[in-house]
């Protein structure tokens, strides 16, 4: 482990050096650097092609939204300066706020704005649900553009300010990008905060932002995703540390400022160490999902899903990783427990590990010993142990699991595979969404049930869509949330993936850095550094 850190600390020293060569020593030793080690390394930086959060992270650094929300999740302007809202709640016009300025020196446009919107739409499941919903996105000048809609409906503010997979605009020639295509290095432009390196990107080494000199952040003070975003350093390295052991000691050390995610079980040394502060970020917590591919078998059969809710236990799941009842809930709740829309109708039977029910399922629905490929995220402990977990208990109610292991990039490239598993594809993974994007069912990802439109396992359910559809356009909230109810009943029946448990996690920072703003995104604006 020791040999491991001093690795590392050499590489870094190096890399320094030749920076303070190349860039001249006075520079280098007035730029403030923050050295984070996020939960993933980035591989690819299209926000828009993949719902990664890693590549959700870096959108953040360099592009800005329209709306977003602040840290009691009230919709709040970030590019925008001001909106009017027709009589009839058909029409909105949304006016840009002056000096917003792309990192190439073009100023930001209503044409940029559409394009990026568009591109969106195209891949995101409240964009889905929102475009048929609208008439039109006429650009009225250069900095004021309508959306008028065929009926009234709440969902175009939340879909405007939504924390994750939000709309990162971005330039119209590179917003013009097919969306099902990823973007190129050299035109990862936005208008935010920070700007990327390309040319320091390394995957597996390092990421690189710098401080955008010419953005201009809003007046009001930082809160959540909203409010003056100040870069308060002039650098940011996402360092790729995979060993939690390294990157601990690498912050106790003062050779790294923050780890996004810590393990749980190194909390103990980091707290006796004197040395760290651990913050809890993210008061809404995270929700564990196991996800269905359903476009081959066995996972086709909604019979041989629906025995999965039976085997399954969300405890078993949660202390293989969290480990601590203090930072985890078992919770059969479908919309999260606590939750304007938390129920548990549906679901009151399952996730209670009961093989015998699980078996019987798997008979009647003639399972004829079809492995299961499950992919096996190994480089993000909070990811780590779950997959194991899930092959034990998949077999244990009679599947035969195939589980194979990558990294978690590798997975997140793999998983956009719609081949059949023994061509390259895959039938099940799991993965962890932070609870403010599933707590609507407007929001909710997983059930978007739209065939090939839908997120990564192809959820194909013309029942559940014209639920989701309902649900978008009722403005009345006893009814939105019995129409919610029917949704997850509806995921009882015909399951899309399987919630395996909450959990909570602090970031763990230096004692010199303060400022990170309450968030459902670790976010690198307001950050400070002491020297």
């Amino acid at each position: 482990m020791s040999y491991e850190l001093g690795k590392w600390t050499r590489r870094a020293a190096i890399t320094l050096a030749a920076g303070a060569v190349a860039l001249g020593t006075s520079w280098a030793q007035a730029q403030t650097t923050f050295r984070v080690v996020m939960h993933s390394d980035l591989k690819i930086i299209d926000p828009v092609w993949t719902t990664a959060y890693i590549v959700r992270n870096h959108g953040y650094m360099i592009y800005d939204t329209l709306l977003s929300v602040d840290e009691k999740l009230q919709i709040k302007p970030q590019m925008v300066d001001k909106w009017e809202v027709g009589p009839d709640n058909l029409s909105y016009a949304f006016t840009l706020r002056d000096g917003l300025e792309f990192h190439d020196g073009k100023p930001v446009t209503t044409a940029d704005v559409i394009a990026s919107i568009k591109r969106w739409a195209t891949r995101d499941p409240m964009g889905q649900l929102l475009m048929p919903k609208v008439k039109d996105i006429i650009a009225v000048d250069a900095k004021t553009f309508r959306v008028d809609l065929k009926e009234p409906s709440p969902l175009l503010m939340n879909a405007f300010s939504k924390p994750s997979q939000p709309i990162f605009i971005m330039p119209e020639r590179v917003a013009k990008t097919d969306a099902f295509q990823q973007i190129k290095p050299e035109d990862a432009i936005g208008s935010g905060p920070f700007m990327f390196v390309k040319e320091e990107w390394k995957p597996g080494d390092k990421t690189v932002y710098i401080k955008n000199p010419k953005y201009k952040p809003r007046s009001e003070p930082a809160s959540g995703m909203s409010g003056g975003k100040i870069a308060k350093v002039d650098r940011v390295e996402w360092v790729a540390m995979s060993d939690q052991q390294t990157a601990v000691n690498a912050l106790i050390n003062g050779e790294i400022d923050m780890i996004e995610s810590p393990q749980h079980d190194l909390f103990p040394l980091m707290e006796k160490s004197g040395k760290v502060d651990l913050v809890n970020t993210n008061p809404w917590g995270n929700q564990y999902i196991f996800r269905f591919n359903q476009k081959h078998p066995p996972f086709d059969n909604p019979k041989i899903r629906q025995a999965m809710l039976y085997a399954f236990n969300q405890k078993d799941f949660l202390d293989a990783v969290i480990g601590d009842p203090k930072y985890y809930k078992v919770c059969k709740a479908f919309f999260m427990c606590d939750t304007p829309f938390a129920s548990t109708k549906g679901w009151d039977d399952k996730l209670e590990s009961n093989f015998d029910k699980a078996k019987a399922l798997l008979k009647e629905a003639g399972y004829d010993g079809t492995p299961v490929v499950l992919m096996h995220s190994t480089d993000l402990y909070v990811l780590t142990n779950l997959a194991p977990v899930a092959k034990s208990l998949m077999e244990r109610a009679g599947l035969k699991v195939d589980m194979q292991s990558m990294d978690w990039s590798s997975l997140v490239a793999r998983r956009a595979k719609k081949e059949p598993p023994s061509q390259g594809g895959w039938n099940a993974f799991l993965t962890s969404s932070a609870a403010v994007d599933i707590v609507d069912p407007a929001a909710h990802a997983y059930i978007n049930a739209s065939c090939d439109k839908a997120w990564f396992g192809w959820a194909c359910d013309p029942g559940m869509e014209e639920l989701r559809a309902k649900f978008v356009s009722e403005v009345d909230p006893v009814k939105q949330k019995a129409i919610a109810e029917a949704i997850q009943v509806r995921a009882s029946e015909i399951p899309t993936h399987i919630f395996v448990g909450q959990w909570y996690a602090p970031i763990a920072r230096g004692k010199n850095i303060s400022g990170n703003v309450t968030s459902p995104v670790v976010v690198f604006w307001n950050v400070e550094k002491k020297k």
